[in-house]
């Protein structure tokens, strides 16, 4: 099947600031895309490229096979919901939904669009309610409202939940995705908040200094990372620096050391010469204590510990740095010596080539990313 939504090696530029850098991207019909990154990642412009707020220096944009870069926001019949709603108090909820109408429509088809859009968002019979007699949750189901009720064609949402307390959160995020899922509309969101990427995503995308990083499910990007910046914005982890050996494990140095871990090479890898000095970054869940002097194993000492439920942190040093592990809450306390090896569970640890250059390679060390 052909790709619906197309973006087409889109730049842009603010002044002398280089915002997008070539982002080429493709949405199926119906499928859900998130854009995640820090601030200033360029996702809030390119949503912006793609509702035509902003014009791009260079690129195309084509939605079912046409091209709209050149278009009008108004002509290019998608849906957009502000990261503040911009709902009018002095209107009723019906008036708010049927405020982005074609003005031609007859008062029977206002008011039936108006009804199907409030039925798809779980609020029929809202239609007389005034904004300040609903919570913040249905403020934003109102607002997905009256961006569905022109039957667009693509819907965008920018930051769609930031403005609502973390409590209600987790709840409006399961109202959104079931909404989404109902009307079966092309949807491009844009989030810095990884729990609402991979909750609403089919698919992420992401971004960081206006590059794209890597586009893929929610498990490729945790478990797949493919490059250095995915793997650390995404998720917890920790990397231990050393040298590549010929059978493609790691070759660490430490107390209770050299040992080699093993794990699976990033495509920057590719050809790399075995004593390359490369970082191994790996998942709390993918690593575990051990009793000191465990062949195979690092040792160190606890220096922190943070119990969270299902599971408790250890932050624990080795030689020249920390790196987190999940274990069980009993496991050990701060100021334990313990040893850390690779545990029978969890991604397998991702080799990247390392960057800093003032390092040695022969003075293999670890650190936390956290």
């Amino acid at each position: 099947m052909p790709p619906f939504l197309v973006l087409d090696g889109l730049e842009k530029s603010f002044g002398r600031n280089p915002v997008l850098r070539g982002l080429s991207l493709e949405v199926g019909k119906g499928e859900v895309l998130a854009l995640l990154g820090p601030s200033g990642s360029g996702k809030t412009t390119a949503l912006r490229l793609i509702a035509g707020f902003e014009a791009p220096d260079r690129g195309a944009i084509r939605v079912g096979g046409e091209d709209v870069t050149g278009l009008p926001p108004e002509r290019r019949r998608f849906g957009m919901v502000f990261q503040h709603y911009a709902l009018f108090p002095h209107l009723d909820i019906a008036e708010n939904v049927a405020f982005g109408l074609d003005g031609r429509l007859s008062r029977e088809e206002t008011a039936r669009r108006v009804a199907a859009a409030l039925a798809l968002v779980d609020l029929p019979g809202f239609e007389r309610r005034r904004v300040g007699e609903i919570s913040g949750g249905q403020q934003q189901r109102v607002a997905l409202a009256r961006a569905l009720a022109p039957e667009p064609r693509v819907l965008l949402l920018d930051e769609p939940l930031s403005n609502l307390d973390p409590s209600l959160r987790e709840r409006t995020r399961r109202e959104l995705r079931r909404a989404i899922e109902r009307v079966d509309i092309t949807t491009v969101l844009v989030t810095h908040e990884q729990d609402e990427a991979f909750h609403l995503g089919d698919r992420v995308a992401v971004l960081h200094g206006g590059k794209l990083h890597q586009a893929g499910s929610p498990e490729d990007l945790y478990e797949r990372p493919a490059t250095r910046f995915v793997a650390g914005f995404v998720g917890r982890a920790s990397g231990v620096v050393g040298t590549l050996e010929p059978d493609g494990t790691v070759l660490l140095a430490g107390k209770g050391g050299p040992v080699c871990w093993p794990g699976t090479a990033a495509p920057e890898l590719d050809g790399a010469a075995p004593g390359t000095a490369v970082e191994l970054v790996v998942r709390p869940e993918s690593l575990a204590l051990q009793p000191p002097g465990t062949p195979g194993a690092l040792t160190g000492r606890v220096t922190e510990r943070r119990f969270a439920g299902a599971g408790t942190y250890y932050l624990v040093l080795l030689d020249s740095g920390e790196v987190e592990v999940l274990a069980g809450a009993s496991a050990a306390q701060p100021g334990d010596e313990v040893a850390v090896a690779p545990a029978d569970r969890g991604p397998a640890p991702r080799i990247f080539r390392w960057q800093n250059s003032g390092l040695s390679a022969s003075v293999p060390v670890a650190r936390s990313l956290r």
